[in-house]
């Protein structure tokens, strides 16, 4: 494994090809923030909206790079940009908090309060006060987490409800998606607050970045095998996963709104992220890490012994807890988040499989995944890798996953060959 030239093809690839296709096109210079909807020849798709989620992972990417000497000047322009329409357009400032979505011209479409959204809210703004210095990102970071404290904590059970209405009312049972607790919100709030803490130093938020830790940890990880399980009832109970109104990437399953193994399922990318983000959670918490290896592991091993595709390369989408993969396909964000996972897995166990791993995952990126015309990455694809889906971005298929994998994984294998 040449590692010098590994990296030299992710920073080569991510100033030459990856951030360009983003400078090129997704500063809205007329309405504010920024166009996120792109075919697969990288042209605006013309879709007349602007979430949340895209607007924050935005803000987060631009932020991160330039805090991490990726993307020049450039970057720190985009991010502010980016902030700018958040806080004018998309701040409630009547309840709290940010739409869900909005429209082009940023007039709100669905004022829904998202503790999916909300988490990212906290996550890019304080990515960037730490990037820029601007105290701007902070001061709405913490807004955003007071008013999760105020109405998303379930004060009985523990842990974070997700849907709410406007007024920050909690939606009903079912799609709406009130009656149930996930394994996403909680480990995006466990990133969140790890930046958070990051950025204000205050013990209130170290003492939440613990606890979203030990509900990961003992409530919602597999004990046996470290995997994530999806969805909970309130009291912790194992829920059959079911599709809420606002997700994404059902449309690859059965009619119905429920998997064909609603109980039994787990991501390997998720596994994987869920790996790392902790590790740097504990680091930057100045936490004891003994007491979660354990379970750091064995979603590590579980992620690479079933998840990876040693004949074609990449990552499975996902599988039984059990053992092998449910669904072969290929997506983007599994691939980024494996090849991080992969090199914090090779760094706490010096088990050169995962070395091997992760390569299996970047020839895979970088010779299949990676839309050679535009520089972006295809968002799924067959086991083979084929394209299924063939827009560049929407909504969810935006450069928060990529452009971080790339930026981590140079780092940490210029890690990992310092102590080769």
């Amino acid at each position: 494994m040449d590692i010098q030239s590994l990296r030299a093809e992710i920073k080569d690839y991510t100033e030459g090809a990856l951030l360009p296709f983003w400078i090129q096109r997704t500063v809205d210079k007329q309405l504010g923030g920024y166009i996120t909807h792109f075919n697969e020849f990288g042209e605006d798709a013309g879709d007349d909206e602007k979430s949340l989620i895209a607007m924050t992972r935005s803000v987060f990417t631009y932020s991160q790079a330039y805090r991490h000497g990726f993307g020049g000047e450039v970057m720190k322009e985009m991010a502010t940009h980016g902030v700018r329409f958040l806080l004018d357009k998309m701040w409630d400032t009547e309840h709290g908090g940010f739409y869900w979505m909005v429209n082009r011209a940023g007039e709100a479409t669905n004022k829904q309060k998202i503790g999916y959204g909300h988490s990212f809210a906290v996550y890019s703004l304080c990515e960037y006060t730490l990037a820029m210095g601007d105290p701007v990102g902070l001061e709405y970071a913490e807004k955003v987490f007071d008013l999760l404290q105020k109405y998303a904590v379930d004060t009985h059970h523990g842990g974070y409800w997700e849907f709410f209405a406007a007024d920050w009312s909690l939606m009903g049972p079912g799609a709406p998606g009130g009656d149930r607790k996930t394994l996403d919100v909680h480990m995006h709030l466990m990133e969140a607050f790890t930046t958070l803490y990051e950025a204000s130093g205050k013990e209130i938020h170290r003492r939440k970045l613990k606890e979203s830790i030990d509900i990961l940890i003992y409530k919602i990880m597999d004990p046996k095998t470290g995997t994530g399980i999806p969805q909970f009832w309130a009291d912790w109970s194992v829920a059959p996963q079911i599709k809420f109104d606002i997700v994404w990437g059902w449309d690859r399953f059965q009619e119905g709104g429920q998997k064909a193994s609603a109980v039994d399922n787990t991501s390997y990318g998720h596994n994987s992220e869920f790996g790392w983000l902790l590790l740097h959670a504990l680091k930057v918490g100045k936490i004891d890490a003994a007491p979660y290896l354990d379970t750091i592991k064995k979603a590590f091993y579980h992620s690479m012994e079933n998840g990876i595709d040693w004949e074609y390369g990449g990552v499975y989408v996902e599988g039984s807890h059990s053992g092998g993969p449910t669904d072969v396909e290929k997506e983007f964000w599994q691939q980024a988040e494996m090849l991080i996972g992969m090199l914090d897995a090779y760094l706490v166990t010096k088990d050169p499989q995962f070395l091997k791993a992760y390569e299996q995952v970047h020839r895979f990126v970088f010779d299949k995944m990676i839309n050679r015309n535009t520089g972006e990455w295809w968002p799924l694809m067959t086991r083979e890798g084929e394209p299924i889906w063939r827009h560049m971005a929407h909504n969810w298929k935006i450069n928060y996953h990529n452009v971080r994998s790339m930026i981590l994984s140079y780092e940490k294998l210029g890690e990992i060959n310092l102590n080769l």
